[in-house]
Order: C-alpha cells, then sequence, then structure tokens
C-alpha cells in the first residue's frame, strides 16, 4: 500500500451523508461514487466531474480518487491513484483493494448514494460493482473494459454488474452491443480540445534550441507505468544509439510524466550507454548522449518538435496521432511470457492488433512490435523505413488523420455527463457546451 493511501483516513476526513431525494419504490437515493485506482483513471474522471458539476451543480459526488477528480468537485472519500498497475497485479495489490472493497462496503451502509461510477481497472472494480447493484444502485462504467482484446469471457459478468459502457474508442459501442451490453460511444478525451500549437510554439523553440540543429528529430516515448518504462528504455537506448551511427546528427527526446521519472532516466540512461558500448565521446556532462534530452509533463511540446515517434503501445499514440506524426510502435512484456506467447499468443488475445490507431482502423497503419522481447534493432528498422521511404510516411500520415475523424464531434466530458445525468433523471441547470470537432491533421512543419 502506497503511504499517500496508507494515510488516507488522515488526508481525507470521512465525507458526510449526501442529502436525498425521493426514488422510485420509495427509495430515496441521492449522488454518484466514483472509484478509480490509476491515474489515468483520475485523468478521465475528473473532466466528467467537472462537467457533472456545471450541469448539475447540487449533485453530490463522492470519489475513492486521486487529486484532480478533487479540483474538479468530487468529495474524496480516500486518495487513490499514485500508482498503475498493468496485467496480472500481485498479493500485495490485491490484499490492498480486498480491505480497500471492506471500507468501501461499510460506507456505502451509510451513504445512499443511487449510482457507482467504475473507471477502468475493471479487476479491482467489479466487487465495487457487485455492492452496488446488490444495493440497488446504477452502475455506469467510466471506460470499456478491454474484454475485446483478452478474457472475452467476463463479458457476462460485465453484462450482470452495468447498466450503460461509456465508451471512449469507435469500434467499442457496437462490439458491446452486439454482446448484450448497453454501451454508447462518447469520444476520447484527447480529441476534445485542439492541440493549441500557437500556445507551445515557444517551448517547441526553446526546445530546438537546447538541442541544437540536426535531423531527423525522434520523440522516444518509454510509457507511463514503472513497469512499460523500466522494460522499453534499453530497446529504446538501443535504437538510439543503431540510429545515430547512420545519422550523426539524429535529435531525440524523452517526454516523461514527472520529475521522479526524469530522475530514474537520468540514471538509468547512462548504465545502458556504457553497457551498449557507446564512446565517451557521445556523451555530455549530463550523462546523456549529445543530441538527447529528457522534457518533462509536455508531451504535445515534444510531439510537434518531432519528424517521427518510436512509441511504447498505449494512449500516448493517439497524442501522437493527432499531430499527425508517423509512428513505430512497440511493447515490452516480461521475458517470462516469451515462451507462452509463442504457444499460446493467439488464445490469449483476441484482437488482431494491439497498437490503438490499429485498432481504430482495423489495419496495420502503423508498424507494431507487440509483443516486443527483442533490442532496438526491429524499432530502428522501422524508423528507417519512414525515412527513407516518404510514400510510406505520407501513407501514416493520412491513415492517422482519418482515425482522428473518427472522433469528431465529440466531447467526452460533456457526453458522459449527459448520459449520467439522463440515467439518475436529472435537468442540467445550463445548457451543454457545444460540441466542436478538432482538426488533428493541421500540424505545422
Amino acid at each position: 500500500m502506497t503511504q499517500d493511501h496508507a494515510n488516507s483516513a488522515e488526508a481525507a476526513p470521512r465525507a458526510p451523508a449526501p442529502a436525498t431525494s425521493s426514488g422510485s419504490g420509495g427509495t430515496t437515493r441521492s449522488g454518484i461514487l466514483f472509484t478509480a485506482f490509476e491515474p489515468s483513471g483520475d485523468d478521465h474522471a475528473s473532466i466528467v466531474i467537472a462537467e457533472l458539476k456545471r450541469l448539475y451543480p447540487t449533485l453530490p459526488i463522492y470519489a475513492w480518487g486521486g487529486r484532480k477528480m478533487e479540483a474538479a468537485g468530487a468529495t474524496i472519500v480516500e486518495r487513490t491513484g499514485q500508482s498503475a498497475v498493468m496485467g496480472v497485479p500481485g498479493l500485495g495489490k490485491i490484499l490492498e483493494h480486498v480491505r480497500i472493497n471492506h471500507r468501501i462496503e461499510d460506507w456505502l451502509e451509510t451513504h445512499r448514494v443511487a449510482m457507482h461510477i467504475p473507471v477502468d481497472s475493471p479487476d479491482a472494480n467489479f466487487p465495487i460493482c457487485a455492492m452496488a447493484k446488490d444495493r440497488g444502485m446504477r452502475v455506469v462504467h467510466l471506460v470499456a473494459p478491454q474484454l475485446w482484446a483478452w478474457r472475452e469471457g467476463r463479458i457476462k459478468k460485465l453484462r450482470r454488474l452495468t447498466d450503460l459502457v461509456l465508451c471512449l474508442l469507435p469500434f467499442e459501442e457496437q462490439w458491446f452491443m452486439s454482446r448484450g451490453v448497453p454501451a454508447r460511444f462518447v469520444g476520447h478525451p484527447l480529441f476534445s480540445e485542439h492541440v493549441d500549437h500557437a500556445e507551445i510554439a515557444p517551448r517547441v523553440a526553446q526546445l530546438a534550441t537546447q538541442l541544437g540543429p540536426g535531423t531527423p528529430r525522434i520523440a522516444l516515448m518509454p510509457g507511463s507505468r514503472p513497469v512499460e518504462i523500466r522494460r522499453s528504455l534499453p530497446p529504446l537506448i538501443d535504437a538510439f544509439v543503431r540510429l545515430r551511427a547512420d545519422f550523426p546528427n539524429l535529435r531525440a527526446v524523452f517526454p516523461v510524466t514527472t520529475e521522479a521519472v526524469r530522475e530514474q532516466l537520468l540514471e538509468r540512461i547512462p548504465k545502458l550507454l556504457a553497457a551498449n558500448g557507446s564512446p565517451a565521446a557521445t556523451i555530455g556532462t549530463s550523462g546523456l548522449p549529445k543530441g538527447l534530452s529528457i522534457v518533462v509533463g509536455d508531451t504535445d511540446t515534444a510531439v510537434a518538435w518531432c519528424d517521427l515517434a518510436i512509441v511504447a503501445s498505449g494512449t500516448v499514440t493517439l497524442q501522437v496521432a493527432r499531430q499527425n506524426k508517423p509512428m513505430v510502435t512497440f511493447y515490452c512484456f516480461s521475458r517470462f511470457w516469451k515462451l507462452p506467447y509463442s504457444l499460446l499468443g493467439r488464445l490469449l488475445f483476441k484482437t488482431r492488433y494491439f497498437t490503438l490507431p490499429n485498432l481504430i482502423a482495423g489495419a496495420p497503419i502503423v508498424p507494431e512490435l507487440v509483443p516486443h522481447f527483442g533490442t532496438g534493432q526491429e524499432l530502428a528498422v522501422g524508423v528507417y523505413r519512414l525515412l527513407r521511404q516518404p510514400n510510406f510516411a505520407d501513407d501514416q500520415r493520412a491513415a492517422l488523420a482519418a482515425v482522428c475523424a473518427k472522433f469528431a464531434n465529440h466531447h467526452a466530458g460533456t457526453e458522459s455527463a449527459i448520459a449520467i445525468g439522463s440515467m439518475l433523471g436529472l435537468n442540467a441547470a445550463t445548457t451543454p457546451s457545444p460540441i466542436s470537432s478538432p482538426t488533428p491533421a493541421s500540424t505545422p512543419a
């Protein structure tokens, strides 16, 4: 358990019981409980909470959640979402959630909320959904469980435990509806706002000055979860070294989420370079290779600056697609998966593609090395093709623009809030904001 979570009782006082309103059959329930257990869940939920508070100002909203959800207007019962888990959680994380579930069950006994909104993290949230259903609450899933990728057998459980799934990806609505699960595509938060190129232009210029002249310009994106970064960094550094051998004026940047990640990279990259045999003359005073920098908390600037990206598969692929930049994608599994995947991969995973642009397009529009167990050689080969075959890069840009167009005329926060309010029978106190249509292909050179 994280220190932040362990001290949550002191950090977040027990929330008061909500004001009640008449419900069906004389039942009195009011308000919403959000449960989010990862940083991405905090991000997604905060956008919806802000819209709910704007449209329904008197609606009580409670949460097991993070700081962004609190800032958006939720009353935090306990702080969660400080760390992320990918794949099968360890015993410690499982026991932590068992304890959390006991506290949520106690809380529900004294707080008669009308709706539970689980945010992503299906394994952590399904037991809470069951508690909510047992108490006659509505359940609306924010972010669809990725049952279309693996463990499709859980669809029966989802059908039993949800009243509506709010989907962020265009193909998900039909996939769930065809399996008897009510679903609605609401768009993705990344596409609810335009990239403000005028606003980030000074930071792009600053980055260009810092790195100096040189091409190609490549963004190296190792993911956001600690385990992703740990596994992605060696092949990314290896690819950088290989590419620089052919392109001596290459410039590259690592966009990372926090200062803590930056410190980890500053510690690990020199060790990887030493193991790779990089000449001392190519290393700068910071321990980073010359022509390589780290940008904290400003992925859009890094994407605007680069010519192309090497990306650990995840939501960030859509952030790259939004600026219409070509990419090579990969995802490093634990080496313990190498033999099982070689034998059972197609049985474990039901989807033909893994990277989001390919999933949305239904075609391999970007190179994907998933799962990836190798070095940076394969990543470098993908970059060579983009650099030396201009038609290939142009075709990818056109396909990425078509992917982004599928999100046009959707605003994830507004549409989610309206769907939730409608299920609760609420009338908006203000007119919903008009939904704009971002133009992802208009990226300056």
